[in-house]
């Protein structure tokens, strides 16, 4: 068998708060709530279990989430409808833009945790 990664665990503030928030960007379901996480899988099978910590102890990271050209533009639909800042780049100095890397589309927002979320239509590295 390959190696594969199967979970991680997503500090946030509110658990739930911040499972609804990526699972309605990325229109993805909310698995069922097990012990203290609240499950959001993708459609590669790595599933994102969010934890309720308290807040002084989460630690910024990033996320990054390959979608096909369709689901870039539903996500970034929602982003845009729901008001949510959004940059080009993951310093955000490209505030209101999206980025066109590797021949593709990208944006960076930010999760109630704080955490930085990246959706692209293309993997780094790859060519037109």
């Amino acid at each position: 068998m390959s190696v594969e990664l199967n979970h991680t665990i997503v500090h946030a503030r509110d658990n739930r708060e911040s499972a609804e928030f990526l699972a309605h960007i990325l229109d993805l379901r909310i698995g069922a709530e097990w012990g203290p996480f609240v499950p959001v899988a993708t459609g590669n099978g790595v599933t994102l279990d969010f934890a309720t910590i308290p807040a002084e102890s989460i630690v910024t990271q990033h996320y990054a989430f390959l979608v096909s050209e369709e689901e870039f533009d539903a996500a970034f639909a929602r982003i845009r409808a729901a008001g949510i800042t959004y940059w080009a780049d993951p310093h955000g100095k490209q505030p209101g833009e999206i980025n066109h890397h590797h021949g593709g589309r990208g944006v960076y927002f930010m999760d109630p945790a704080g955490h930085g979320m990246e959706i692209i239509t293309r993997p780094y590295g790859s060519h037109v």
